[in-house]
């Protein structure tokens, strides 16, 4: 018995604290993780909301003092009911988000392995059945050294984790696991290559024949079954297909995407703030000065954030900025850097260095060729009228009041295959609906 009590002290106290690290190198994105299961689509905690960062902290460094504690046999009583503790409520959970399907992704190694909650409710089953092992194998837990040597490195243990806990938080995390670490390419990793798995659905389809129910199952064809009444059709992924790791990025203005102009850029600075309402004061003032020194050795400096054009305009003139901000979606910002604001050096769409708004000097900027001022380009406008082309006079002489409606498409990437397809330099398409008479 006292053998199996070592071996399950040592599995559990390093799952806890391999665990609580991986989560204790980036609180932030386990915050977020935090909020998910405060909102109201899953316990409905919103009081709690504030305070995920917080309790966020508290309980990774819990996590790895007490698998510490574990290992060295510090205080094994309160050592071991406390990790029966929070293992009952981590397996509560992970056993709710599962069942009632809340949550796709548990959080419990955070980026660097990603589990749906049915695998991490099971890996909680698994540890608390070890924790109760050790419940009942209390008396077999002895400290691993004298009692001063004992509280030495308990107590290391727990300064230690606050530190690192402050370190990552006031810097960035030490190891970067999401899809914009240094050296990723954005681009690619929203891309789907030609020879990515397909998603393989199964669909159940039910029919009414003659008063009886019949069910064909089929890869997604509809059926075809004589004298039979549609009754219902239920649908199951078999596979699931290839999933880019990059999702919902993108640059834009109201009526433009840019992402892939920008993407293209040989040497960009990248200033991301997923709230402009809530950015650090202290931090945009430090990202001024780089963004200033940026543009003087021939840098393109944009912003990103999910914030509206009155934020946009606003931190714009409070901190006399010399860029303009984009629009792009608040939780892939909240992915691509654990700061509000963070700096995001790029070159050809590829990540060459990011850093927290405290350590905005670290960032390297040598000269780099100046871009040449663009040549500005005529305007080349396509006009349509009920589908078929127009000239600008024909439209400019078009009642108002027949006009039912009239769409604008300055779509990049849709008037580029429309000139590469007909050898043209359109730059704008007007498309105009009359009414009816």
């Amino acid at each position: 018995m006292k053998y199996i009590i070592h071996i399950c002290r040592f599995l559990v106290g390093a799952l806890f604290i391999f665990s609580g690290l991986i989560k204790l190198n980036d609180p932030i994105g386990f915050s977020y993780k935090l909020q998910e299961y405060f909102s109201a689509d899953v316990l409905d905690l919103p009081v709690f909301m504030p305070y995920a960062l917080g309790i966020a902290v508290f309980v990774v460094v819990l996590e790895v003092v007490l698998g510490v504690f574990l290992l060295i046999g510090y205080k094994p009583k309160f050592t071991v009911w406390s990790l029966l503790a929070m293992i009952v409520f981590f397996t509560f959970l992970t056993f709710y988000a599962a069942y009632f399907e809340k949550v796709k992704d548990c959080g419990c190694f955070g980026d660097f392995l990603k589990m749906d909650p049915w695998e991490s409710f099971f890996k909680d089953l698994i540890l608390l059945l070890l924790i109760l092992v050790l419940v009942y194998g209390l008396k077999h837990i002895k400290p691993l050294f004298g009692r001063f040597p004992n509280t030495l490195l308990a107590l290391l243990g727990f300064i230690g984790s606050l530190w690192f806990g402050y370190h990552v938080l006031m810097h960035l995390p030490v190891w970067d696991f999401r899809a914009y670490k240094v050296g990723a390419n954005i681009a690619d990793g929203m891309t789907v290559p030609e020879n990515a798995p397909k998603a393989i659905q199964e669909f159940t389809w039910t029919f009414n024949v003659n008063g009886e129910e019949k069910v064909i199952v089929t890869d997604g064809s509809y059926p075809t079954v004589e004298g039979g009444a549609y009754v219902g059709v239920e649908t199951e992924v078999v596979r699931a297909g290839y999933d880019p790791p990059i999702k919902d990025f993108s640059i834009e203005t109201e009526d433009e995407n840019l992402t892939d102009t920008f993407l293209a850029e040989d040497h960009l600075i990248m200033v991301v703030s997923y709230s402009l309402e809530t950015a650090n004061a202290e931090g945009f003032k430090n990202v001024k000065d780089i963004t200033d020194l940026a543009i003087r050795r021939g840098y393109t400096v944009i912003g990103l954030t999910a914030s509206g054009a009155e934020a946009k305009a606003k931190t714009k003139d409070i901190y006399n900025l010399n860029f303009d901000f984009y629009l792009c979606d608040e939780k892939a910002l909240k992915t691509v850097i654990r700061s509000n604001p963070g700096v995001l050096k790029l070159e050809k769409g590829t990540v060459v260095q990011k850093v927290h708004f405290n350590d905005v000097d670290d960032l390297e900027l040598p000269e780099v060729p100046r871009k040449p001022e663009p040549i500005a380009e005529e305007k080349i406008t396509l006009y349509f009228i009920d589908d078929e082309p127009a000239t600008e006079e024909e439209v400019e002489a078009l009642d108002p009041d027949t006009i039912e409606q009239m769409n604008v498409i300055k779509d990049i990437i849709q008037l580029k295959e429309l000139n590469m397809q007909n050898s043209s330099v359109v730059n704008e398409i007007i498309k105009i609906k009359l009414k009816e008479n």
